[in-house]
């Protein structure tokens, strides 16, 4: 356990509560470290964090609009293990893959753990331990080098997040229980049943793997998703945000963090569902304003209206790099505070990394580069 530098301590004019009767005139900005998880300090200003005129550099807030990206020449049509890569690090990559149709192949990733999101459209994933149906707004889980491959009739586009060299693991529920947020009841794993037996054949089949990068295959005389039975607690999970539970608080505006959905071991994957927002007169109905020390934040869009962002539709991703304060646009702070809405009908996925990102290429193009203007000071 870290031995942090603790004094709390006021000084001047500050509130009592964290983000509850904020001093009038003035907002609120929280420093923390390792996320929301660690010590923090509740600043308080005469002016928005964000209200400034100008942004230049490499830390400056960028959006994308995903919706837009292309298959990149050169790369195998099709295969997941080729899908664009948008950002990444050490420890994880995000790509994006569309793909309609039948795999007329099988992967493995030896890279690392691998998240699925399916953001559009849904099918059949078979995999080494059955078959499991998807649709929009399922998360699959897939252990590192489990084979696979997906059957569709509609265009799929696909969130695709990888823990390299890691494991996804469920968060610490700590005070709240294992129930919260959703019951591990409800995740489901891949069953042997009819459609995965139908899918058995002695035909030719070739397996692509990824490792360290690069791609391998290997050719075999019948198709490797042929297991008669298994049994373990280690196999792939399918959650839909629909069984979400959120943590709410009427009084008091939670930190992301409380939506933590899945974690490794340097980074977090969050997921924002609809719920009321907060009640209370005294307190912040939105996220507050808050400096990145620790972590670089990505967000995406999947569906409905962010309320504390503007001009934002599904399938946009934003990055906000560790190193500048952020939070809600001035004229999203101004409707949330009169309460005219009571509660939310967004739907995002969050992924804070403990380390740095890199945009890659494939990003190039689809940039809206008025983001960091949005907040400007009118």
């Amino acid at each position: 356990m870290k031995s942090w530098i603790s004094f709390p301590k006021v000084e001047g004019t500050a509130s009592r509560q964290a983000h509850v009767r904020l001093p009038a005139g003035t907002y609120e900005r929280e420093m923390g470290r390792e996320g929301f998880f660690g010590p923090a300090t509740q600043m308080h200003h005469a002016h928005p964090p964000t209200g400034w005129t100008s942004f230049d550099g490499p830390l400056r807030p960028r959006a994308f609009d995903l919706n837009n990206i292309d298959h990149i020449p050169g790369q195998i049509p099709g295969c997941p293990l080729e899908a664009p890569a948008l950002m990444g690090n050490g420890a994880t990559q995000v790509r994006l893959w569309r793909f309609k149709g039948k795999m007329d192949h099988l992967v493995r990733n030896a890279d690392g753990d691998d998240l699925l999101f399916f953001h559009q459209g849904g099918g059949h994933l078979y995999c080494d331990y059955g078959h499991l149906e998807v649709r929009e707004g399922d998360y699959v889980v897939l252990p590192r080098n489990t084979c696979w491959r997906l059957e569709t009739d509609e265009a799929v586009m696909v969130l695709m997040v990888e823990a390299t060299g890691d494991a996804y693991k469920l968060p610490h529920k700590g005070l709240v229980g294992t129930h919260a947020i959703f019951d591990p009841a409800v995740l489901d794993v891949p069953s042997l049943d009819d459609a995965f037996q139908a899918q058995k054949h002695e035909r030719e089949t070739l397996v692509r793997v990824r490792k360290r990068g690069q791609l391998c295959a290997m050719t075999y005389p019948f198709n490797p998703l042929d297991a008669v039975g298994w049994h373990g607690d280690l196999a792939p999970v399918r959650l839909n945000w629909r069984d979400i539970r959120p943590l709410m608080s009427h009084r008091y505006h939670l930190p992301p963090s409380a939506h933590t959905t899945w974690a490794a071991g340097r980074f977090i994957v969050c997921t924002f569902v609809p719920r009321p927002i907060e009640s209370d007169p005294e307190a912040l109905k939105l996220p507050y304003y808050h400096s990145n020390e620790d972590y670089d934040e990505v967000l995406f869009y999947h569906r409905g209206q962010f309320f504390s962002r503007d001009n934002i539709h599904p399938g946009m991703v934003t990055y906000h790099p560790s190193g500048f304060p952020h939070g809600p646009h001035p004229k999203a702070y101004e409707v949330a505070q009169k309460f005219e809405r009571k509660e939310t009908d967004e739907v995002a996925v969050m992924i804070d990394t403990r380390d740095p990102l890199d945009v890659y290429p494939a990003m190039e193009g689809v940039e809206w580069g008025g983001y960091a203007d949005s907040w400007k000071a009118k």
